[in-house]
C-alpha cells in the first residue's frame, strides 16, 4: 500500500465563515419561542400585518417594522421607519446593518438570534437547547437552570466543609421605569443590568433572572464578606452606570439581600429564604443598599 498523505484543514470560526443561504432566524425571547425562519429568500419583512414573513402579533410592532435582506452571501436588517425601531445588539439600526453569526435582533418585545454557517440544523438544535438553561432577555442563565446548580453546588459546599453565598438583587422602583418609559425601556434595563452584572463576575459563579427584573447570583466557595463587597460593587456600578433608551436618560439603581449557608444541613429553600429576607430588609429601609446580616 501506498502512503497517504495527510490533508491539513484549517477550521475558521462560525462568524468569519460566509453566510449560507440556509441561514435563519430563531426566536429567543417572546411569542414562538424557538421558532426558527429560514432566509432562502432575497428579503423577509418582519411585522405585525398577517402579509409579513414573520408576523409579530404585538402592539409595540409596526405593521411593516424591519427587513431582512440576503445578497451575495451577506444578510442585512434595515428598519422600516417603525414606531419604535429596530435593535440589532441593543443598538437603534439607523441604516442597513449587516448581520453575523449570533447578533441579537429585537422587534417590539420579541428578539431573534441570527444563525449563520453550513450546518444550520446542528446550530438550531444547540440554540434550542441553550433556550432551556438561558433567559432569552437578559442572556443570564433561568430559574431552572439556577435552581438545578444551587441544589448541585451547596451539596458539593456541604461535602468538603466550602462556603457558598447567594446574592438576591433587585431593580428598584422598576414599575415606574415601565409606567415612564414603556415596557421596551424595561427590557433594555434588564439586559444592561445583566450585562454590567457579569462585568464583575468570576467564570464559576452563576448569574440568573430569577423572576421580572430580580437577578440571584451564586457564589461558590465565597464566605458573606467576600458576597457583600462583591453586592456593593455591583450596586455602585449600576448607579453609575449611564441608562439610555430613545434619548431617555433613567436613573437606575438596585437593593440586595446576601446570605451564606450556615450549616452542612442547610438546604436550597434556606438559602434562597435568607437572602430574599435581606433583600426585603434592603428595600424597607430606603433602597439602592446592600444587607448582608440578619
Amino acid at each position: 500500500m501506498g502512503k497517504t498523505k495527510t490533508v491539513i484543514t484549517v477550521i475558521s470560526k462560525i462568524s468569519e465563515r460566509p453566510v449560507a443561504q440556509d441561514a435563519a432566524l430563531v426566536v429567543i425571547h417572546g411569542l414562538d419561542l424557538g421558532r426558527k425562519y429560514d432566509l432562502a429568500k432575497p428579503t423577509l419583512v418582519i411585522g405585525r400585518s398577517s402579509k409579513c414573513a414573520v408576523q409579530v402579533d404585538q402592539e409595540s410592532v409596526s405593521r411593516n417594522h424591519a427587513r431582512i435582506s440576503s445578497q451575495d452571501g451577506v444578510v442585512t436588517v434595515e428598519d422600516l421607519e417603525s414606531t419604535n425601531g429596530t435593535y440589532v445588539n441593543d443598538e437603534p439600526v439607523k441604516a442597513k446593518v449587516q448581520l453575523r453569526n449570533g447578533d441579537l435582533i429585537k422587534v417590539g418585545r420579541t428578539i431573534f438570534k441570527f444563525l449563520a454557517g453550513g450546518n444550520i440544523e446542528a446550530a438550531y438544535h444547540d440554540e434550542v437547547y441553550r433556550l432551556t438553561t438561558v433567559d432569552g432577555l437578559t442572556q443570564a442563565f433561568n430559574r431552572r437552570y439556577f435552581e438545578d446548580t444551587l441544589e448541585r453546588e451547596l451539596s458539593r459546599c456541604s461535602r468538603y466543609g466550602r462556603a457558598l453565598s447567594l446574592i438576591m438583587l433587585d431593580i428598584d422602583n422598576f414599575k415606574v421605569i415601565n409606567d415612564s418609559h414603556g415596557h421596551l425601556a424595561g427590557d433594555y434595563v434588564l439586559r444592561q443590568v445583566s450585562a454590567a452584572i457579569k462585568t464583575k463576575i468570576r467564570r464559576e459563579d452563576i448569574l440568573a433572572r430569577y423572576g421580572g427584573e430580580e437577578f440571584a447570583l451564586l457564589l461558590p466557595e465565597v464566605d458573606l464578606k467576600g458576597a457583600a463587597a462583591l453586592a456593593e460593587k455591583t450596586r455602585k456600578l449600576i448607579e453609575k452606570h449611564r441608562f439610555e433608551f430613545d434619548k431617555a436618560v433613567m436613573p437606575v439603581t438596585v437593593s440586595a439581600g446576601v446570605a451564606t449557608i450556615a450549616s452542612k444541613s442547610a438546604d436550597p429553600a434556606e438559602l434562597v429564604r435568607e437572602a430574599d429576607l435581606r433583600l426585603y430588609a434592603a428595600k424597607e429601609s430606603g433602597r439602592n443598599r446592600v444587607v448582608s446580616d440578619s
